[in-house]
């Protein structure tokens, strides 16, 4: 199929939200928040990347994820690097990535069971047009009162370094064993490569722009999907429309004709831009 739009799954979670973003509604007052929203069936490992809004209501944990070797180490497919893009941010909306010092793993280990990492980390604040990336290995936590679309490769390996008290399993050793305890240092930032297109960020696990409307002629190598990610506005593709709060895969040699107005995230396995 040379397009096709992916099945749409809400999860609720007890950090999530009652108000969303517009294209979702907005959840039932009497039902629990929702933290996140699924563009493919969970647990689904085959493809390459994985798409998801947050809705986080309060901080998530502070957490590592494996990169590929140390993935294969373990019997998994792959390893987790990550970005956000950020779509609303109140006054105090701030993600946490890397530590403020260098730190061994002991002293790692020690500030996760005393809980005094969460002072260790490097607390950024966050406005709406942001975009941050997170290798795997990069210990981080996103804060509570933003929104934002999560583009990482398709893993839910998650080890859990320290979650503020909760009851939630914590994986100190696989944590602190792939855990890369350092200062963040951002990939190369944006470049607007034309007035509708700016590569949001190139390799090393995937490509991702942010396009407006307008027609792109997009030519996938064999084996290569992207996926079509509507923020605001809609458009079509080999026949399909999409509109925000969606999500549609690409194959093959296709045209991306995005409604005056829209804007859309575009994204895709490669070191290489398209």
């Amino acid at each position: 199929m040379p397009a096709t739009k992916l099945k749409t799954t809400r999860v609720e979670k007890p950090w999530g939200r009652h108000d969303l973003f517009p294209g979702f509604p907005d959840q039932p007052a009497d039902r629990d928040p929702i933290g996140e929203v699924w563009f493919q069936q969970p647990g689904d490992t085959k493809p390459d990347l994985l798409i998801k809004y947050l809705f986080p209501g309060q901080k998530l944990s502070v957490q590592v994820h494996p990169d590929d070797e140390q993935a294969h180490a373990r019997g998994l497919p792959r390893g987790k690097d990550e970005c956000w893009t950020i779509l609303q941010a109140t006054d105090d909306a701030a993600i946490a990535v890397g530590t403020k010092a260098p730190m061994s793993k002991e002293a790692l280990r020690t500030a996760a069971l005393d809980g005094s990492i969460e002072q260790d980390l490097h607390w950024q604040p966050v406005h709406a047009g942001d975009f941050m990336y997170c290798a795997s290995g990069t210990i981080h936590a996103i804060g509570g009162g933003l929104t934002c679309i999560e583009v990482q490769q398709n893993s839910e390996t998650t080890y859990r370094l320290y979650d503020y008290g909760s009851d939630r399993e914590l994986h100190l050793d696989d944590g602190v064993e792939v855990a890369n305890p350092v200062p963040y240092v951002p990939v190369a930032p944006p470049e607007t490569v034309s007035d509708t297109r700016t590569i949001m960020v190139e390799g090393p696990k995937f490509v991702l722009e942010r396009c407006k409307g307008g027609d792109r002629r997009v030519a996938l190598p064999e084996g290569t999907t992207a996926w079509v990610v509507p923020i605001t506005g809609g458009g079509e593709v080999a026949g399909l429309s999409f509109a925000a709060g969606e999500c549609v895969t690409v194959t093959g040699s296709e045209t991306i004709a995005a409604a005056e107005g829209a804007d859309y995230l575009l994204a895709y396995a490669g070191k290489t831009r398209l």
